[in-house]
């Protein structure tokens, strides 16, 4: 008799200033477990040893980090440049990646930080998976209530107001965010699925 299938860890490691950044994280995880996923919650400025192995045993890390004058957080950086063991042992290789940012303004820069998360994700040998959304809000026919409002491919891009609370975050960059951590465990299930696949021959 086979072994079942498991289900995916998907880990999300993230970055949050004021809030609102903590607010994408938690529709991603939303989006995640109701896929089937098993989610690790990591808040990278108060990592722990624990979490640290929960990372390494994921199949997915999806990366999250507020975008502050062009670019990722320096407590996300920080995190980036701690993980350069792994680096060194190729401990990530082939996991699933992706990634999500907010900035007050509607571009803000914001895909300066998704390319900084790919980057990092490419030099760990993973795997990135995209929004896997078209644009939207525009055309005429379109609403700022749509998903993907801002028209970002490489991952999910949020735009809050500066001087707003954490019940300001707009609820099509929530939606836009569930579907990411869905996306993402969609994809691990499928990773998962061909390697037990390939152990079978």
């Amino acid at each position: 008799m086979t072994e079942p299938i498991k289900r995916p860890l998907v880990a999300i490691a993230f970055h949050s200033g004021y809030g609102h950044t903590a607010v994408l994280a938690e529709a991603v995880k939303r989006g995640a477990e109701k896929a089937g996923a098993e989610v690790a919650y990591i808040p990278v400025d108060t990592i722990t040893d624990e979490d640290w192995q929960r990372l390494d045993d994921a199949d997915a890390i999806i990366f999250g980090s507020p975008t502050y004058m062009g670019g990722a957080s320096s407590a996300f950086h920080a995190f980036a440049e701690a993980t350069s063991r792994r680096y060194l042992t190729s401990a990530w290789a082939d996991k699933i990646a992706a990634g999500f940012t907010n900035s007050a303004s509607k571009s803000g820069d914001k895909l300066n930080s998704l390319n900084f998360m790919a980057a990092l994700a490419a030099q760990h040998h993973m795997i990135w998976v995209g929004l896997g959304l078209p644009p939207g809000w525009n055309a005429l026919t379109a609403a700022e209530d749509d998903l993907n409002r801002l028209g970002f491919w490489i991952g999910a891009g949020a735009s809050t107001p500066q001087d707003g609370g954490i019940d300001t975050v707009h609820p099509a960059d929530i939606a836009t965010a569930e579907h990411l951590g869905a996306r993402v465990t969609r994809q691990a299930d499928i990773h998962i699925a061909g390697r037990h696949s390939l152990a079978q021959r």
